[in-house]
């Protein structure tokens, strides 16, 4: 609200207080505003005083954060009208007329992926799964928790194995093996088997509800789920517990799913340690799952579960589906309602299932997805994919540099020949050479202001984590960024898009190494949808770690090196999360590994 009209609100109080001061010499002098005259617009400082007081000294270190430089006498003309000019507008927190924004409140602008003009297909809801091939039940528990959910469907729809027995078995095995990986921070055993004997019930009586029916599941828990537990992995919320179901939990619900635990995730979705210590990885159990959906990508590569949900805002889906072998599939921003999930970022969290298959994720996300009321980014879209749709013929584009050089791997590069032996079209393309960290102060601006209340009440400090590139300090640090320059930067994020929509253009989709930086960030901000799946094993003689070095805590070393999984990323068109899944689940089947499972799980 402009200062002069806040005055005009407030101007009986303010002759009162005017009175005051003359009979009271004691008082401050803080200059008063002027007499308001009639036909006279509003301008800008010239509202009462407000705020700290602040010298030129103030501003002259300012200028070292906001990289513009001032004269003495622009100092001093800054100082003298700071608390006239700007000062008032942070009223809404400091008082006396306090507004509280709630979680729930959105901000009045939103990011909307699709450009004007851009045409946004598939124009069509299909929705085709593979055909059932007759595979007998196992007789081993563990070779039954391993199974993708296309096969465990398959025998619970005819009635070979019952949602009660999958449910212990699942229970069972969190109870013996998460110790070893800590994925699991609330197993919800008692409404997970009241759950799976309705869903038996139904299925007895002739109402077979879809694929999910009776698939025991876990969802990282930033995910409200009514009267358990939602901690965000952060001490702060430990002792959370919502009073409704999230919008995907309710999907889930409504297809027969049975919900058996709330997975980990780094502290606030950062990472993969929590409250509770690190998730590890259950390939290299030296090592953290990484994050932030950590215990979907844990729990999920070690069949605790038979699918999980994640999230992802930086990158949270992709890596911890690339550590623990797993699919992840971070859909179309807008696709999938967030409504009753933790907000990091506005403009940027995406919700997706993370599997042992692309067909899996693929039923996954035709479960889920949809807009709801609660979540202003969600629009309405079309799904369609055939799990037997042909692929030769695509056109596949791929970024050189990309593929030569690190992060990329022999098995990324051996996965460009497994696309052109498929008939597919490998193409190359390019990406302005644009600094696309410079799109980061919105995501750093965007997550001080979601959790603004724990760093002004100093409730950061209770974090696990304090160290420089953990949310503490970031967000701390963001209070000091330039709104400018937060504009500028999404100024450049439309810029971006136009250059995606341009490629998109020439490919049908493209190949990434999936942990390259600038994809991770480019496609984050663009909102396109991204499917991670195994494409092979690669050699590593040292620990990885999603966080910066520390030379006091070194990573573990290995020799002889250990054999773990490593996964190629695909990017589709925005909205064409189907086309990626048929390509995928064509890839997934010419690579053959995604059978193999962790030693001791």
């Amino acid at each position: 609200m402009n200062t002069r009209r806040q005055f005009l609100i407030r101007a009986p109080l303010g002759v009162l207080v005017a009175a005051a001061v003359c009979r009271d010499q004691t008082l401050s002098a803080e200059p008063q505003p002027p007499p308001v005259t009639p036909g006279a617009p509003p301008t800008f400082g010239t509202g009462a005083g407000a705020g700290p007081a602040v010298t030129p000294a103030t501003f002259a270190e300012a200028e070292k954060l906001m990289q513009v430089t001032m004269t003495p006498a622009e100092r001093q003309q800054a100082a003298d009208s700071w608390r006239q000019s700007l000062a008032p507008y942070l009223e809404r927190r400091t008082g006396p007329r306090k507004v509280v924004i709630a979680p729930t409140d959105s901000p009045g602008t939103l990011w909307n992926p699709r450009l004007p003009g851009l045409a946004v297909s598939p124009s069509r809801d299909r929705f085709v799964r593979s055909k059932a091939d007759g595979v007998p039940l196992p007789s081993a528990d563990a070779d039954i928790a391993f199974a993708p959910v296309t096969q465990l469907s398959r025998w619970i729809e005819s009635r070979q194995l019952t949602s009660e027995r999958l449910t212990k078995i699942y229970l069972s095995r969190i109870e013996r093996l998460d110790g070893k990986i800590r994925s699991v921070i609330t197993r919800t055993t008692d409404h997970a088997l009241a759950r799976a004997k309705a869903a038996d019930a139904e299925i007895a009586a002739g109402k077979y509800r879809g694929p999910l029916h009776g698939i025991p599941y876990g969802v990282k828990d930033l995910l409200d789920t009514k009267d358990i537990l939602t901690t965000y992995g952060a001490e702060p919320f430990r002792n959370r517990v919502p009073a409704a179901d999230s919008a995907v939990v309710r999907r889930l619900d409504e297809a027969g799913a049975v919900l058996i635990a709330k997975l980990s995730l780094g502290a606030l979705a950062l990472n993969d340690i929590w409250f509770g210590g690190q998730t590890m990885n259950p390939w290299l159990l030296e090592e953290g799952a990484s994050g932030s959906s950590a215990g979907p990508g844990a729990a999920t590569a070690a069949a605790l579960v038979a699918f999980s949900v994640g999230s992802e805002t930086g990158g949270s889906i992709v890596s911890p589906a690339m550590r623990c072998g797993v699919t992840g599939l971070r859909p179309t921003f807008g696709r999938v309602a967030r409504t009753g999930a933790m907000t990091l970022c506005w403009s940027l969290d995406k919700l997706g299932p993370m599997t042992r298959t692309v067909e899996d994720a693929m039923l996954v996300l035709h479960a889920i997805t949809g807009p709801d009321a609660g979540d202003l980014s969600s629009v309405p879209s079309h799904l369609d994919f055939d799990a037997a749709a042909p692929v030769a013929g695509l056109k596949v584009g791929y970024i050189a540099q990309w593929m030569q050089e690190s992060p990329a791997t022999d098995v990324d590069r051996a996965a460009m020949e497994t696309i052109k032996k498929l008939k597919m079209e490998l193409k190359e393309v390019t990406l302005p050479d644009w600094p696309y960290s410079s799109l980061m102060p919105i995501l750093f601006a965007e997550g001080a202001a979601s959790f603004e209340e724990l760093t002004l009440g100093s409730q950061l400090d209770s974090l696990r984590v304090q160290v420089k590139d953990a949310w503490p300090n970031l967000f701390r640090q963001a209070r000091f960024l330039s709104a400018v320059d937060f504009v500028q930067a999404d100024r450049l994020r439309r810029k971006v898009a136009m250059e995606m929509a341009r490629i998109f253009r020439e490919v049908d989709l493209l190949i990434v190494p999936s942990l390259r930086d600038e994809q991770l960030t480019i496609t984050n901000f663009t909102g396109h949808p991204s499917l991670t799946l195994r494409a092979g094993f690669v050699q590593v003689s040292e620990a990885r770690s999603d966080w910066a070095p520390d030379p006091a805590n070194p990573l573990p070393t290995f020799a002889p090196p250990r054999r773990v999984p490593h996964g190629i990323t695909l990017l589709g068109r925005l909205f064409e999360d189907g086309l990626i899944g048929q390509v995928g689940m064509v890839l997934e089947r010419a690579f053959g590994v995604a059978g193999e499972r962790p030693a001791g799980f």
